[in-house]
């Protein structure tokens, strides 16, 4: 089974909060590690940015005191004015600026000029940081969602056994869209924050340290208001993205069987399925808005208050003569300059805490680990088999607990640990280059046989091989290289008829393509199409038949020239006469290769090698065409029905 951490549970159910949020965020530590030279020069920018923005409110403050005629920067020029021993670090900072005269015209045009390049610069840095850090977001959100295909790929059957389609397409969007937020406007206002705070309030001690120690009062409440609301942010958005998953889900269900759900007039029906998690996933929605709205105020109030703060104790310090009026004005811009970033303490708190909760559901795919992979390989990659299968003494059961995103990880296992398997005790050696034809009811494991050959699902360790090894010693890539499959239930892409055909090909050959679809009986139906191999076939090929679709897939077997050919029910959706043209194109195509034939019809596999009938999971019987029918067991009366079929329809 596929490994991974599972983070949340159904709708309605109490969600697990293991590891913290700062635990999920350290899977995009490799991930910025690739642009550390991009992320260090974006925060450069934002540093520089930070210094020439605390350069205004002291060029403000100058030019305050320039035209209140004080005698020095930042000093008053009357009332109880203090020891110069008393503000020493007061006098440092004036002794610090430059080209100051009370009331000169000289003073303040040159710090008007500073005021109007500070702003210039500033503006140029704001763009290179935010061009810089959210262009890095962008190629982060790339390089994340490309991992996510190819371990979607990776992935075997089972995986998606146990989790629906739907919600992981919601954590590969939804969830990789809050992930990106941290990347870049996270990371960017965090940073800002940050800078910005820490040389506004060094300034501001500088300035007046007993004042600073004022405005801090409020501080401390602002860290557990954020500590508080943060983590029920996280914990609400948790919540929030698992009802997500569950109503894409259900949206996804139901437009894939779109036609199914109009054939039996169940429009309304699913709609009332539907209301459920819409409401759920809503409610929860408005729950995070109310905790939101709780949290915002709450920070305004607090910078409000220390505005007030400023006022009170400012004015107090102003009339006894402490600090000068420039230095009270600077002490408002500075403190107006530091709302921002206690607001986007709240901002960025949030997006933090739902990108953690993301990120943290995105690790259960990026940490998933396939139990069918190369660990076992042993030969080269660019062998190719004879094709000579063998089953030797094979149980196989598939999982009986589903689990994965919404529950558990799960208990069942695969390999014939199961209470009931699916195929017990097989026997059975095909040499390369025949046929072998398998025949059964429903249910008898004759699928389940050929997607062991492909290692679709893991067999046994020593029950499968391929010319006389192991199939896990075999490379993945090499083993399917070598087989071409149709599968029962025929899938097509959204792509033209040619592009189908020619899937497994590593660039589009026309010639091949169309010599496919003759030996599949295709051609005639694709030239009768308006564009012909160009005709796009919809989604899931829904503009075609079901035989055309089926012969599609053959084509597309066909077209790879593939040493194994497993035909699964591939000619079921077709009529005797179309079959029979099929399999006389289809005898040139299988002579040389090794060929397993999956069929309810005898007459589709009469001219087989070898005939093994499967019942309950045991081969009851096997031989050629003559030797079963000369039984009279299953396979005989199988044959005889079918026989009789046919003459009443040509009676």
């Amino acid at each position: 089974m596929s490994q991974a951490t599972t983070r949340t549970s159904a709708p309605g159910t109490k969600t697990v909060h293991d590891p913290p949020p700062s635990k999920d965020l350290r899977g995009l530590m490799p991930y910025l590690r690739r642009y550390t030279g991009s992320i260090v020069f974006g925060l450069l920018m934002v540093f520089l940015m930070g210094i020439v923005t605390n350069v205004l409110p002291l060029a403000t403050g100058v030019m305050t005191d320039t035209l209140a005629g004080s005698p020095a920067p930042f000093e008053n020029s009357g009332g109880k004015r203090p020891a110069l021993a008393a503000v020493p670090r007061v006098s440092a900072l004036s002794r610090a600026i430059p080209y100051y005269a009370p009331n000169s015209r000289h003073t303040l045009g040159i710090y008007c000029l500073i005021v109007v390049l500070c702003v210039a610069i500033k503006g140029v840095l704001s763009f290179s940081g935010r061009w810089i850090l959210i262009g890095v977001s962008r190629d982060i959100e790339y390089d994340i969602r490309g991992d996510l295909l190819k371990r979607l790929l990776a992935l075997e059957p089972e995986f998606y056994v146990r989790n629906r389609t739907g919600e992981l397409m919601s954590r590969a969007t939804n969830d990789l869209n809050s992930v990106r937020m941290v990347l870049g406007p996270g990371i960017m206002y965090s940073a800002t924050t940050i800078v910005t705070m820490i040389m506004a309030i060094l300034v501001m001690v500088t300035l007046s340290p007993s004042l600073t120690l004022w405005v801090l009062l409020p501080a401390p409440i602002v860290a557990v208001a954020v500590w508080f609301f943060g983590r029920t942010i996280h914990e609400l958005y948790e919540t929030i993205q698992a009802a997500l998953a569950t109503l894409t889900a259900r949206v996804q269900e139901n437009l894939s069987g779109a036609r199914i759900v109009r054939a039996y007039a169940q429009e309304e029906a699913e709609m009332r399925a539907f209301d459920e998690p819409n409401r759920e996933y809503v409610s929860r929605n408005i729950r995070l808005i109310r905790t939101w709205s709780m949290f915002m105020p709450s920070l305004q109030a607090l910078v409000g208050t220390s505005f007030l703060i400023v006022l009170w104790q400012g004015g107090h310090q102003l009339l006894n003569g402490q600090i000068s009026l420039g230095a009270l004005i600077a002490f408002f811009f500075y403190l107006n300059q530091l709302v921002w970033p206690m607001i986007a303490l709240g901002w960025v708190t949030n997006i933090f805490q739902r990108g953690a909760a993301s990120m943290g559901r995105l690790n259960f795919i990026l940490t998933a680990k396939p139990n069918i992979d190369d660990r076992a390989a042993t030969l080269p990659k660019d062998l190719a088999p004879l094709g000579e299968i063998e089953f030797r003494n094979l149980t196989f059961a598939y999982p009986t607990t589903l689990s994965g995103i919404n529950g558990s990880n799960g208990a069942g296992k695969s390999n014939g640990s199961g209470p009931r398997p699916v195929l017990s005790d097989i026997n059975l050696k095909i040499p390369a280059g025949s046929t072998l034809a398998i025949v059964g009811p429903t249910g008898s494991g004759k699928t389940t046989l050929a997607a062991l050959v492909a290692r679709l699902w893991e067999a046994p360790e020593g029950t499968v091989f391929l010319d006389g090894h192991p199939i896990q010693e075999w490379p993945l890539e090499a083993l399917r290289r070598s087989i071409g499959c149709v599968p029962q239930d025929t899938y097509l892409f959204s792509e033209t008829v040619g592009g189908n055909i020619a899937f497994g090909l590593p660039d589009y050959n026309a010639e091949r393509a169309r010599e496919a679809a003759e030996i599949a009986s295709l051609h005639g139906d694709i030239e009768d199409f308006a564009a012909g191999y160009e005709t796009a076939v919809g989604e899931r090929g829904i503009t075609l038949s079901g035989g055309q679709k089926q012969r599609t897939a053959i084509a597309r077997a066909i077209v790879r020239d593939p040493r194994i050919l497993i035909l699964d029910d591939a000619l079921s959706s077709v009529d005797t006469q179309t079959e029979e043209k099929i399999l006389s194109g289809l005898r040139g195509v299988m002579r040389g290769r090794t060929t397993i034939l999956i069929s309810h019809r005898t007459s589709t596999v009469q001219n087989a090698d070898q005939i093994v009938v499967l019942r309950e999971g045991r081969i009851i019987e096997r031989g050629t065409h003559d030797q079963l029918l000369s039984r009279g067991g299953y396979y005989a009366d199988l044959y005889q029905k079918q026989l009789l079929e046919e003459e009443l329809e040509n009676a």
